[in-house]
């Protein structure tokens, strides 16, 4: 038995012995899989089990990004109390986002390693302890310290939830799935701030919102220990091997996971290096991670607009002003049912007309392609409406058009790229991660001096017009993502016969 070798892409390895048992005749008798219907594989699981992971996951996805949005409205109090500038006070959020940028590339790969579960477990209890330290800070460079800390670990569910969904659903309910993993990131950072406003209004401590976000993570925590299993098959099936091992006493039977002997040079270059090797060679990782990015920084880009729109020329108090961030989430709830009851139908009659073979990612796209245009639109009218003199009614409404766009373009993207890249999901998704999380952090920093210089009407505009440039990309890769995807190391090429329905 030869190791493989671990500079090679593992993607035909895992598709070879992880789907389930081999119909080869000849094929090692003593090479583990999943048998058909084995209880041991997470595609088999009840519907009711899958749901529920799928919800818990799309909650864990929730509580991070919920408390990466919330300190905004208690920045003034936070300013107050520490005496630190306003760039200094934005960086209470943007370092926490900045945490996103570290995390992914720890817990995307070791949960390729060492499974999902205990990732989750490790991360989420860390995290618990850093919301307790934010709240018990005494200055304001511990309170910075464990903010970014605090986001470094909350980017575990940001980095494996995409994975995780890949690794329960077949490929024709993955989309209905992954929807609601998409709301999550639009929906937290719209309702932290609505909490946040109301306790600044009636002037609660702005430790209790750290004592919120404390209980929160907790009881998510509880959540994973008692009922998240392990999912990633690969795993699975090095559990199933031992098992054999024990009861029949025969030591020849093995998983393919365990025939990957590396050393710990090896491993780090994997766990480390892997998200970049994948993101640097992969232009359509590349176009994705840049659209993705851009539309990642506007949202929180918004909590400094807002604001100035809401607050400032409307007047309005913190617990009100806070609520104007709610018809992004709405949009993106709207947007996620009508995704899962008229894209994934068509997508799944997809899988039917290509069956056997897998249906060509670009299928994925056409919600990303609906949405692109409108998403630069929504910033030209949230802009040309931001006047005082205007109803503040009408800049709200384009929040509920950009939730509506940014939750379809998050669930066509992901979807694009998990089953582009398959069992390299994970580490696709962390590159992903990496990179919008950066975008994330930066916006906010330079968004107040933009709109105060520029003026809502301009600063809305320059985004738009960025947000009209990149609108092409899913058109790109829906024309030339089948040539890509030939040429790719990572993305398993569909076969030609089954570039069209038979």
């Amino acid at each position: 038995m030869h190791a493989p070798d671990p500079n090679q892409p593992t993607v035909s390895h895992n598709e070879k012995f992880y789907d389930g048992p081999s119909k080869n005749p000849n094929a090692d008798p003593f090479l583990v899989r999943f048998e058909d219907n084995d209880p041991r594989n997470p595609k088999n699981w009840s519907s009711a089990k899958r749901w529920y992971l799928t919800m818990i996951s799309g909650l864990l996805v929730l509580n991070a990004t919920f408390a990466s949005s919330a300190p905004s409205a208690l920045l003034p109090a936070l300013k107050s109390e520490f005496h630190y500038s306003d760039e200094v006070s934005n960086l209470v959020v943007s370092l926490f986002v900045a945490g996103y940028c570290v995390g992914p590339l720890i817990w995307a790969p070791l949960s390729e390693q060492y499974g999902r579960r205990p990732m989750f477990i490790i991360s989420f209890f860390v995290y618990t302890c850093f919301q307790m330290a934010c709240a018990l800070s005494n200055n304001a460079a511990s309170l910075l310290v464990f903010r970014f800390l605090g986001g470094t670990f909350a980017a575990c569910p940001l980095a494996n939830t995409g994975a995780l969904l890949a690794d329960i659903w077949d490929v024709g309910r993955l989309g209905m799935a992954t929807a609601i993993f998409a709301v999550a990131p639009i929906a937290g950072p719209g309702v932290g701030p609505a909490v946040a406003g109301y306790l600044s209004q009636y002037d609660v401590s702005w430790r209790w919102l750290f004592w919120i976000l404390t209980i929160f993570a907790g009881v998510c925590w509880v959540f994973i220990v008692f009922t998240i299993p392990e999912t990633y098959a690969p795993v699975l099936l090095v559990k199933k091997a031992r098992e054999l091992r024990k009861q029949t006493g025969n030591e020849s039977y093995y998983a393919p996971m365990e025939t990957q002997k590396l050393s710990a040079t090896q491993r780090l270059e994997s766990i480390l290096a892997r998200p970049f090797k994948i993101l640097f060679s992969e232009p359509m990782l590349i176009a994705t991670t840049a659209y993705m990015s851009f539309v990642y920084g506007c949202i929180y880009l918004l909590f400094e607009a807002y604001p100035i729109v809401f607050a400032e020329g409307h007047h309005m108090k913190p617990g009100p002003s806070g609520l104007t961030f709610l018809p992004i989430p709405i949009g993106g709830v709207l947007s996620a049912l009508v995704y899962v009851f008229v894209f994934n139908p068509r997508y799944e009659r997809k899988v039917t007309e290509f069956a056997p073979n897998r249906v060509p990612p670009e299928y994925r796209l056409e919600a990303a392609m609906a949405a692109a245009p409108f998403f630069a639109i929504a910033f030209f009218w949230f802009g040309w409406t931001s006047y005082p003199t205007i109803s503040p009614w009408a800049p709200l409404a384009s929040g509920t058009i950009l939730g509506w766009c940014v939750c379809w373009i998050f669930i066509s993207l992901m979807n694009y790229v998990i089953d582009a890249y398959m069992v390299v999901a994970a580490s696709a998704l962390a590159s992903n991660t990496v990179f919008r999380s950066i975008f994330g952090a930066a916006f906010p920093l330079f968004a107040n001096q933009m709109y105060t210089k520029l003026g809502p009407r301009w600063a809305s505009s320059l985004l738009g017009f960025i947000a009209l440039a990149m609108t092409p990309i899913p058109f790109f890769l829906k024309r030339y993502g089948p040539l890509l995807r030939t040429k790719s190391k990572y993305a398993p090429s569909v076969r030609p016969e089954s570039s069209s329905p038979a």
